[in-house]
């Protein structure tokens, strides 16, 4: 195997742990804590509401939008290690 080839697939391996790690996180706070453990956060006040109708509302959002964020800086981060940054 060529040295661009395996850094080609090391690339790969890399961006696909990035995105099982986003979507592990994202589906433990969307489906997790807003539906399967909203009955044991329902005793938690957040802002006039429980905490697993928060998780449901607003929660699920500002953790996809966050993960968006952090998804953008570390693929820059990835690329800059791989030698695939792009130009200022």
């Amino acid at each position: 195997m060529s040295d661009a080839s395996s850094n080609a697939v090391l690339y790969w391996k890399a961006n696909l742990r990035l995105i099982l790690g986003c979507l592990i996180v994202w589906a433990l706070v969307s489906y997790g804590f807003a539906i399967l453990l909203r009955p044991l956060l329902a005793g938690i006040p957040v802002g006039g509401t429980d905490l697993g109708f928060w998780f449901a509302q607003q929660g699920s959002i500002l953790t996809f939008i966050a993960l968006i964020f952090f998804y953008a800086w570390r693929m820059n981060k990835l690329d800059q290690q791989f030698g695939l940054a792009e130009e200022e």
